[in-house]
C-alpha cells in the first residue's frame, strides 16, 4: 500500500525546467569535475554529478550522436560513441498540470513535416511522457531549432492522452514504406505495446496492440522497435521489439511487421517436457491427497472461486486452489509418499508470494516480555514527541499484513510520501536483553540520504537501526541490547525521504521489551517437497492468479521417498496458493522469464534504447546501468548511475533460431593502451591461477575449454583471493554466470550481492568471452554475443588482478588477450 504509481525516472518539475551543464575543457574533462573519484567509470558515460536515468532522445545528426536524460534534460554529444561532451541544455517548460518528465525519444524531422523548422533547417523533435497531477500519463513533444540545446514545449500538448496512469515512454521513428512517422509506446500495467502512425508528428492514429507476451513479471516500459537483416542478408529481415520489464531486465522478440500489426516469431503456447504425472486432480477429487484446515475445500477447484479474480494458466479443468473462504482461510494439502524416479519435478504454481521460511513460529506467537508501545491509542502516547510533518499527527488505523493492534505508526500520514520529520519515544531504562519491533515500508537505511529508519538512541548516539523492505508487510526486527542494560534510551522513527524514489515512508507496529528475539511468523503460501520429514525444496506464487511453470532439480534425490505439501498459512492479502500438473520428468519445465529472450542477463541493464538515423542503418543501443532495488544506495558521489558501453546490434541464426547478438562499438579499440597481455594453453586444476594481467579498466578476450571441472572461468578485479568478481561457466546447469558476492563493497543493500546466470550451450566444449572491466562495472559478451551480462561492482582500488579458476576438476585457458583502456575523460 502507498506504493507510488510509478517510481521510474520520476523527478520533480522543480528540477527539470532549465538545467545547464558545465562546459568541457579543451582536454575533454568537465571543468568542475575531476572524474577520478572512487568508483568513477572511466569508459562509461556518467553525468558530472547528480542522478542519471534512462538514455533518452537518442538521435544522430550531422556526425554527432545525441544522448539526453529527460528527467533533468541534461545532454551530451559524441562523434564516436565513446568520448562524450556535455552540452548546455534548456529543457521545455512542463505542460500545465504536469509534475514530471518521463522517458522518450527524439527524431530529426528532415522534411519539416511538423512545421517547427524550415526546409533548410529541419527541427529536432523530442517525445516524452508528462506526469499529470491526477496521476495520468500523457504524451507530449518539444522541438529544437538549435541542435538540441534549447527545447520549446508544443503549445497543443498533449498529443496523446488515454486518461491512463500506465501509458508511457514513446519511441518515435520514420517508417519509410508508408511515408509516415511510427510510435511504439507501452500500456504498462496491461503488458502491451501500442503502435501509432502520424503524418506530421502531431496528429496520431492508433494502429494496433501487441501483448501480453514473454515475461510479465513487472510493468512494461521503454519500448524500442527496429528492423535488422538476418545473417547480414538485406533480403531477409526481421523486426525486433524490445521492452523493459519491471526491474527484471529488457526482453525482446523478433517477428514481422506489415505497417499495422506486429506478429512475433514465438509460439503463443508452451509445451513442457513430458513426464510421469503425480496428481490426480483431473478426476475431480483429491484422491489419496489429504487436507487440513479449510483453505483447499473438499475437492479441486475448476478455476476461480467466489470473489477471486480470474485464474489462468492451469493446464486442465481442475487445480488445487486455497482460496476457499477467501484469503483468511488456512490449511494444507499433502500428497501420498512417492519414489523420486527422475531428475526433475515440474509443476504449475500461482497465487501469493509468501515464501517458506525455516525456523518460524505460528502466526501471532510472541516471545516472553512486555509491550512498550502498540500505538493503539489516538495519539502516540505519553511522552512521545513528533516533529515536521508529524507534529500534529497520530497512529493510523490500518490492517497491514502482520499487524497485531488496530493501529500502527505510519509516516505516510498526514502528508503522504513527501512528508518528513521524526517521532521520538519517551526515555526508558533498558532492562531486557532484546527490543523486538515490527517494521515495514521504505528501504532507506540510516546513514544514507533520505532515510526511513527506526533508531535506538543511547547517549545521544544511534546504536541500533532498522529500515523497511519496500513492502507493507510488518516483519520483526530484533535488537540485542544486553550490553546497554541499565542505560537510558529512546526509540526514534525518522522519515527524511520525500518519496522521489518510491516508498518514502515507514510503518512500525508493536514494540516489545523481550526476553528473546521474536521469530518470524509462518505466513507461507508455498509448494514444498518433504524428504525425511524436512522441507528440501520450496516454491511460491508471484502475487498473480496466473499459474506458471517451475521445476525442481531432483537429481540428488533419485531413489528417495518424498511427499508434496501445498501450504497456505497466510491470512493476509494474497494469502492463497494455486498449484497444478505435478510430474516427474527427465528435463526441466521453463517459466515465462526463462522462456523469454533477454537482451542482457545481468543485474544492471534496464531501459535499453537505440539511436535513430545512424549512418548506414547501423543499429546501436545503450541502457541504464543500474537497478531500482539499490539505485539510490550505491556508494558513489557526486554522481549516481551510468549508461552501458554502446553496443552494435545484429541478428544471427544460432542453433536454428534467429537471435539478437551484441558487441561493443568498434571505436572501443581506440581506448586500448600499453602492451597487450596474453596467455595460451594454460590448464587449471582445482585451483585459482593468477595471470599476468593487471588494471582497473580492462578489455579481455578469452577462449576456455571445459575439462572435468564443475565450474571454470575468470576472476577479475582480484586482490589476494579475498576480493574478486567471478565470470564462470557451470557445466552442470549449462549456464554462464556472473558472481559479485565477493566483488568489494556490497553491504549497502541486501539486494546487491548476487549471482546472475544465462543459459548458454558450450560451443564444441568451449566458451568465448569478451569482457569490459571498468572502475565500477563489468560487461560480459559470450560467444557470438548472443548472451551478455552487465553488473555494477565496487571493488577496492587495490583490487586489480585477473586469474583463471577451475573447481572440482580441470579446464584449459586456450587463449587470453588483455588491454588496459584509456579514460574517456582524460
Amino acid at each position: 500500500m502507498h506504493q507510488p504509481r510509478r517510481r521510474r525516472r520520476m523527478l520533480a518539475v522543480a528540477l527539470t525546467a532549465a538545467v545547464a551543464l558545465p562546459a568541457l575543457t579543451a582536454a575533454g574533462s568537465p571543468a568542475a569535475t575531476a572524474y577520478n573519484e572512487p568508483y568513477r567509470p572511466q569508459i562509461h558515460y556518467t553525468l558530472p554529478d547528480n542522478w542519471i536515468g534512462d538514455p533518452n532522445g537518442l538521435v544522430y545528426r550531422d556526425g554527432r550522436y545525441y544522448l539526453y536524460s529527460y528527467g533533468t534534460w541534461q545532454g551530451a554529444v559524441s562523434s564516436d560513441l565513446v568520448h562524450w561532451q556535455n552540452i548546455p541544455v534548456t529543457g521545455p517548460q512542463p505542460d500545465p498540470g504536469s509534475s514530471a518528465f518521463y522517458s522518450g525519444s527524439a527524431v530529426v524531422d528532415k522534411d519539416n513535416t511538423s512545421g517547427f523548422g524550415t526546409p533548410g533547417h529541419p527541427p529536432m523533435v523530442a517525445y516524452y511522457t508528462s506526469q499529470m497531477a491526477n496521476g495520468d500519463q500523457t504524451q507530449s513533444l518539444a522541438y529544437s531549432t538549435d541542435n538540441g540545446r534549447t527545447w520549446t514545449r508544443y503549445a497543443a500538448n498533449p498529443v496523446l492522452d488515454l486518461h491512463s496512469q500506465n501509458f508511457r515512454d514513446p519511441k518515435v521513428f520514420w517508417y519509410a514504406p508508408t511515408h509516415s512517422w511510427l510510435m511504439v509506446i507501452t500500456l504498462s500495467d496491461q503488458h502491451k505495446v501500442s503502435f501509432y502512425r502520424s503524418p506530421d508528428l502531431k496528429q496520431w492514429t492508433h494502429l494496433s496492440d501487441f501483448g501480453p507476451a514473454g515475461s510479465t513479471s513487472g510493468v512494461w516500459e521503454m519500448p524500442d522497435f527496429y528492423q535488422l537483416p538476418v545473417d547480414g542478408n538485406p533480403h531477409n529481415t526481421k523486426w525486433v521489439l524490445s521492452v523493459s520489464v519491471g526491474s527484471t531486465g529488457v526482453q525482446y522478440t523478433t517477428g514481422e511487421f506489415d505497417g499495422t500489426n506486429f506478429t512475433s516469431d514465438d509460439s503463443a503456447t508452451y509445451n513442457p517436457p513430458p513426464g510421469d504425472p503425480l496428481d490426480g486432480y483431473e478426476s475431480g477429487s483429491y484422491g489419496n491427497w489429504t487436507t487440513t484446515g479449510t483453505a483447499f475445500g473438499t475437492a479441486p477447484a475448476t478455476g476461480a472461486l467466489p470473489d477471486q479474480q480470474p485464474v489462468t494458466g492451469n493446464s486442465g479443468t481442475y487445480l488445487a486452489n486455497s482460496y476457499h473462504g477467501g484469503d483468511t482461510s488456512t490449511g494444507t494439502l499433502t500428497s501420498p509418499a512417492f519414489t523420486v524416479t527422475k531428475p526433475h519435478l515440474n509443476f504449475l504454481v500461482g497465487g501469493g508470494h509468501n515464501p517458506y521460511t525455516p525456523d518460524t513460529v505460528t502466526y501471532g506467537t510472541l516471545p516472553p516480555g512486555t509491550v512498550f508501545e502498540d500505538f493503539s491509542g489516538a495519539t502516540y502516547g505519553t511522552g512521545w514527541t513528533s516533529t515536521g510533518s508529524f507534529a500534529n499527527s497520530g497512529p493510523s488505523s490500518e490492517s497491514l499484513p502482520g499487524q497485531i493492534s488496530p493501529n500502527a505508526l505510519d509516516t505516510f500520514a498526514p502528508d503522504g510520501d513527501p512528508g518528513t520529520g521524526a517521532i521520538t519515544s519517551p526515555t526508558f531504562t533498558v532492562n531486557s536483553p532484546y527490543i523486538d519491533l515490527q517494521i515495514a515500508g521504505g528501504n532507506h537505511p540510516w546513514g544514507q540520504a533520505g532515510p526511513t529508519a527506526a533508531n535506538l538512541i543511547i547517549g545521544g548516539k544511534v546504536v541500533a537501526t532498522a529500515t523497511g523492505d519496500n513492502s507493507p508487510n510488518l516483519t520483526w526486527t530484533n535488537w540485542d541490547v544486553n550490553q546497554y542494560r541499565g542505560q537510558q534510551a529512546q526509540i526514534q522513527i525518522v522519515d527524511e525521504s520525500n518519496g522521489s524514489t518510491g516508498w518514502g515512508h515507514l510503518m512500525v507496529g508493536d514494540i516489545l521489551f523481550a526476553d528473546a528475539p521474536a521469530k518470524p511468523w509462518d505466513t507461507q503460501t508455498s509448494v514444498n517437497l518433504i524428504v525425511d520429514g524436512q522441507v528440501v525444496r520450496s516454491a511460491t506464487g508471484a502475487n498473480s492468479e496466473n499459474l506458471d511453470w517451475t521445476s525442481w532439480d531432483m537429481s540428488d534425490l533419485v531413489g528417495k521417498q518424498a511427499q508434496i505439501q501445498i501450504v497456505d498459512h497466510s491470512n493476509g492479502g494474497w494469502g492463497h496458493i494455486l498449484a497444478d500438473d505435478f510430474s516427474l520428468s527427465n528435463a526441466p519445465a521453463l517459466d515465462a522469464n526463462q522462456r523469454a529472450h533477454w537482451v542482457d542477463y545481468g543485474a544492471d541493464f534496464y531501459a535499453a534504447n537505440t539511436w535513430n538515423d545512424t549512418p548506414s542503418g547501423q543499429r546501436v543501443g545503450i541502457a541504464w546501468m543500474n537497478n531500482w532495488d539499490y539505485a539510490n544506495q550505491t556508494p558513489t558521489t557526486p554522481w549516481k548511475g551510468a549508461e552501458t558501453f554502446p553496443r552494435t546490434l545484429s541478428l544471427r541464426t544460432i542453433d536454428g533460431r534467429v537471435q539478437l547478438v551484441q558487441k561493443p562499438v568498434d571505436s572501443l579499440n581506440a581506448l586500448r593502451t600499453g602492451p597487450t597481455f596474453s596467455a595460451k594453453n594454460l590448464t587449471v586444476s582445482n585451483t585459482t591461477t593468477p595471470l599476468n594481467v593487471n588494471g582497473k579498466t580492462l578489455e579481455l578476450t578469452a577462449h576456455l575449454t571445459a575439462g572435468t571441472a564443475g565450474k571454470f572461468g575468470l576472476n577479475i578485479r582480484t586482490r589476494a583471493g579475498q576480493q574478486y568478481t567471478q565470470i564462470g561457466y557451470d557445466t552442470h546447469t549449462g549456464k554462464l554466470y556472473l558472481d559479485r558476492t565477493h566483488s568489494g563493497a556490497t553491504a549497502f543493500s541486501p539486494a546487491f550481492p548476487n549471482v546472475k546466470t544465462a543459459p548458454l550451450a558450450l560451443d564444441h566444449g568451449a566458451v568465448t568471452l569478451h569482457i569490459l572491466v571498468d572502475a565500477s562495472s563489468v560487461e560480459v559478451f559470450a560467444d557470438q554475443g548472443q548472451v551478455t551480462l552487465t553488473d555494477q561492482i565496487f571493488p577496492d582500488t587495490t583490487s586489480t588482478g585477473v586469474s583463471a579458476f577451475a573447481d572440482n576438476g580441470t579446464a584449459t585457458l586456450d587463449t587470453l588477450k588483455a588491454w588496459q583502456l584509456k579514460s574517456i575523460w582524460k
